[in-house]
Parts: structure tokens; C-alpha cells; sequence
């Protein structure tokens, strides 16, 4: 069994950072991809940023600039560095990560959410 867990959300004002993390734990061989989403109220979840386990890196348009995304591939974590925060950033923001697992399966798993609120 794998869980993902999310820690670092919270309230922040406009123009401030938060660091998200995620720990991946359970019987772990490999982690390839990691990533970030978010859903805010009323709309549909969206990839935010992406890692893979060489360093590669995707970011969807509106974190390009303002978020980074790394990995501590010894701890199996995945972190979120927010900066210049907007309202519109405002979500839950999910942990994702495709892991192999003792049974030699690649599976897909999500985190619980961490709730990234930004007052204007």
C-alpha cells in the first residue's frame, strides 16, 4: 500500500509563497512521475506542474514563472514552491504520482488535497 500525504497549504495574502511537499511512503521501489494539480470551486482539476525522475519538468502556463517544482528522490517527495500568489490560485491542490510498488506494478496515485487559499 502506497499514500501520498500533502503538507504547506494554507492562508496567504497576494504577492506571498507558500511551499507545498508530499511524501510518497508504503512499499516503494521506484517513483517515476510526480506532479502537482489543483481544483478550485465549480471547476475541473488541472495539472500545475510535473517532475519526472531524471528532473525533467512541465508547468502548465499560468505557473510558469511563479511556481517550481523539485523532487528529493531519496525521501520520495515531491515539492510546490508558490510564489507571487494570485486569488485565482486559490484550490485544492493534489499530490499525484505513478509508483511502483513491492508487487513490481506501476501504479497511480493522488494525496488528500492540501487547500491553498490567497486573500486579495
Amino acid at each position: 500500500q502506497v499514500q501520498l500525504v500533502e503538507s504547506g497549504g494554507g492562508l496567504v495574502q497576494a504577492g506571498g509563497s507558500l511551499r507545498l511537499s508530499c511524501a510518497a511512503s508504503g512499499s516503494i521501489v521506484y517513483v517515476n512521475q510526480m506532479a502537482w494539480y489543483r481544483q478550485a470551486p465549480g471547476k475541473q482539476r488541472e495539472l500545475v506542474a510535473q517532475i519526472f525522475s531524471g528532473g525533467s519538468t512541465n508547468y502548465a502556463d499560468s505557473a510558469k514563472g511563479r511556481f517550481t517544482i523539485s523532487r528529493d528522490n531519496a525521501r520520495n517527495t515531491v515539492y510546490l514552491q508558490t510564489n507571487s500568489l494570485k486569488s485565482e490560485d486559490t484550490a485544492v491542490y493534489y499530490c499525484n504520482a505513478d509508483v511502483r510498488g513491492s508487487d513490481n506494478f506501476l501504479r497511480n496515485y493522488w494525496g488528500q488535497g492540501t487547500q491553498v487559499t490567497v486573500s486579495s
